[in-house]
């Protein structure tokens, strides 16, 4: 196996030193009229490693450091740091001086993210929150009063100053329900919002009637306490779903966004737009493919893993094809151009992962699909309410409207919206405690209904570093001599191998003339001959089936074989899945011995190997339509589409940041036995969002033939469903 520097990935626990995938150069300086002298850029990295205080002051300190740097800042939820530079500043720069500080950085597009980087639908649900709070307990403060025998003008008075303060609230921070209803009467159907605007409307009119008309009863404080309890039903279901972005638009902002064309022989670098079949382009040592092509010259080593799922180089000379998004490792090439751009695999997977997210965005929660029956009933009854007693009382339509309001209001599904927020919340914070973050409002209905489990291998079930398995085979000056070889390369196998040696207290041994040669290996003179560590073919060695480095000393050949550290807590996780009656399977783009072996030593019958990211996706896909409920878990770019695909899906705070967004969950520790528990605890918050149902609905079995014999009035019936709300809100919190 060829020794060379290596790229982390997604599929590393912890940031290497290592060189890091990037595009070649910043755009040259530009004069802008009415400034003089070159404009300053700004360029966005993406940092899977970063987790705490601590690394967002080394990065920005490692980067302002820099020349020609002005600015740098770290934003921690979203991984990334934002660096404004002067023009003669490359991201490639940038990565290799936060690769000496640890930290593993890829570029991206700021053009294709910045509708990512928005929340105003959040900060607007918690401005319209905070005010209906502010006006809900100013106007329970002036109904005491009331409620406490205040009479004529005085009693006037205090509904005067709720309305001042009730009317306007309604109208701002009602706008959601308000907007919403609109949309629904305009597509011809009656959604949750529009019995939820209707009776904030009649709650707010009524009140106003009886005040101007010198009422003893008006029921503001009924009005904005509906309000203010559907918000907050609302923007629990907006945080739930807050984290979830489009991975699509993750996995283009990948995409290099420059590409150096060779152009009579002169390096230009062009826009990826620019850039057609058949040109020449130079991909030089660290940098990441911008386009499909074939080697035409240079020899070097490729990390595919976030294409494949392969945690190893493979080697790439004249004749290879390379695709978009691979990352040349130790040697400059030159490619012929095949396909860019749009055309290209990257942005071929872009497409897959839309898609698949689409489909999966046609799932309704349980509150959606109960709201389809329950908002036509509402509106029947309230109206047949008003009916009922225009008839009863002769035409008295203000007893009528009294009666069809506090049907309307109480019967309002304030429970209902709060219903499945509340579970989700605290199902969300109890599975925050075991290491699992909830992206998507809907996760944990989905996961309580999987029956398949789909399992990545490499960076899923196992750790993505390698460590050396049979060092006893091998006499000490083998081990040291490999020790010594590997000291000079950052190659995983080769860093593995010297700390394995270190930590067994064997020395290297001292070697001269260390040259490594792109894609094949290192060699060096050791007692006057000749030795070398790399490739099979290179050492003259046959190539085991397993991951291993050669030896090559004199006559003899040595073989150093490696295997994979698998995660904490796969093996519960193996026994958990099994006693709930879940069909596991294994899939990764790794070589068949490696899967197999893992395959049977975990217990799992059905695995594939050497799968391509379309196959992992039609693999998914087949089981979805054949009607499995599938549960997804992978961290590499080459898993994104599936899980995009899967019912629900999961993915390690280790995984690429496209991979991340594409899931549903991500596992926060470095344990998988939280993934079985999630599968628990989905299944026992769906019965929690069950029974908030039958809470709801048996509230509304009591309460409804109480307002329609007209013996509850708005204000009781907003009472009553505050109760329901804080009856399903305790029900949920059972879950903690």
């Amino acid at each position: 196996m060829t020794i060379a520097n290596p790229v982390p990935t997604g599929s590393f626990e912890h940031a290497s030193s290592g060189g890091c995938p990037d595009c070649a150069l910043s755009p040259a300086a530009q004069d802008v009229a009415g400034r003089a002298g070159p404009v300053d850029q700004g360029i966005i990295l993406t940092l899977p490693a970063v987790h705490c205080a601590t690394c967002i002051s080394t990065v920005e300190h490692a980067l302002t450091a820099m020349p020609g740097v002005r600015s740098a800042r770290v934003n921690l939820t979203l991984k990334r740091v934002s660096v404004s530079a002067a023009p003669d500043v490359t991201a490639v720069t940038l990565i290799g001086e936060l690769a000496r500080a640890g930290y593993e950085a890829h570029e991206l597009d700021a053009g294709l993210l910045s509708a990512t980087d928005t929340d105003r639908q959040g900060r607007d649900l918690l401005m319209w929150l905070g005010v209906a709070f502010f006006s809900m307990m100013n106007i329970m403060l002036l109904s005491v009063a009331v409620w406490s025998g205040a009479d004529g003008a005085t009693r006037d008075l205090f509904h005067w100053i709720s309305a001042l303060i009730a009317v306007p609230t309604v109208i701002f921070s009602g706008q959601p329900f308000f907007r919403a209803a609109w949309r629904s009467l305009r597509a011809g159907r009656l959604g949750m919002d529009v019995p939820i605007s209707l009776a904030l409307v009649l709650a707010t009119s009524i009140s106003l009637y009886e005040t101007i008309e010198g009422g003893h009863q008006a029921y503001f404080d009924a009005a904005v306490m509906l309000c203010f309890f559907l918000l907050l039903g609302r923007y629990l279901d907006h945080r739930a779903r807050a984290i979830a972005r489009s991975a699509a638009e993750e996995l283009a902002a990948l995409e290099v966004p420059r590409a150096m064309v060779l152009v009579d022989g002169a390096e230009i670098v062009r826009p990826i737009a620019e850039v057609v079949a058949g040109d020449l382009v130079r991909v030089r040592p660290g940098a990441r493919m911008p386009v499909d092509g074939v080697v035409t010259a240079g020899s070097s080593e490729l990390d595919r893993s976030l294409l494949t799922g392969e945690s190893l180089p493979v080697f790439a000379g004249p004749g290879t094809p390379v695709s978009a998004g691979e990352v040349n490792l130790t040697g400059p090439l030159l490619l012929r151009v095949t396909a860019a751009g749009k055309d290209s695999s990257l942005h071929r997977m872009a497409d897959l992962v839309g898609v698949a997210e689409t489909a999966r965005t046609r799932y309704t929660s349980l509150a959606e699909r109960a709201a389809r029956w329950y908002s036509p009933m509402v509106h029947l009854l309230s109206f047949g309410a008003f009916g009922f007693w225009m008839w009863k009382t002769g035409g008295d339509v203000r007893f009528a409207i009294n009666i069809s309001a506090a049907v309307l209001i109480i019967t309002c599904p304030c429970a209902l919206g709060l219903a499945v927020p509340a579970v989700v919340t605290s199902a969300s914070g109890r599975l925050f405690r075991k290491g699992l973050l909830i992206k998507d409002g809907t996760a944990l209905e989905r996961l309580a209904e999987v029956d398949t489990v789909v399992l990545d291998k490499t960076g899923t079930l196992t750790m993505g570093t390698p460590e050396p398995v049979d060092f006893a085979a091998h006499p000490d000056w083998a081990v040291g001599l490999a020790a010594g070889l590997a000291a000079a390369s950052s190659h995983p196998l080769a860093a593995a191998l010297a700390r394995k040696a270190a930590d067994l207290g064997i020395a290297p041994e001292p070697i001269t003339g260390l040259q490594e040669s792109p894609g094949y290996g290192i060699k060096g003179i050791w007692h006057g001959d000749e030795v070398r560590l790399g490739r099979a073919d290179w050492c003259g060695a046959a190539p085991l089936d397993v991951t291993a480095t050669y030896l090559r000393a004199g006559s003899q050949t040595r073989a150093f074989a490696f295997e994979d550290r698998l995660r904490p807590g796969v093996a519960e996780a193996m026994a958990s899945f099994q006693a709930m009656g879940q069909d596991v399977r294994l899939i990764s783009g790794d070589v068949e011995g490696s899967v197999g072996r893992l395959a049977g030593r975990l217990g799992i019958g059905t695995w594939t190997a050497n799968a391509l990211p379309a196959e992992k996706s039609a693999l998914v896909q087949g089981l979805t339509q054949a009607g499995r409920k599938v549960l997804m878990v992978g961290d590499g770019l080459n898993d994104t589409a599936a899980l995009a695909a899967a019912h629900v899906s999961i993915s390690p705070a280790t995984a690429l940041d496209a991979a991340r967004v594409a899931s549903d969950i991500v596992l926060l520790g470095s344990s998988m036995a939280p993934v079985a528990d999630a599968l628990r605890i989905s299944r026992l918050a769906r019965r929690r969002i069950i029974e908030n149902f039958v809470i709801s609905g048996g509230y509304n079995v009591i309460a409804v033939p109480l307002a329609l014999a007209g013996m509850a009035t708005p204000l009781a019936a907003a009472l009553a469903m505050s109760l329901s709300s804080i009856t399903v809100s305790l029900n949920a919190l059972r879950l903690k």
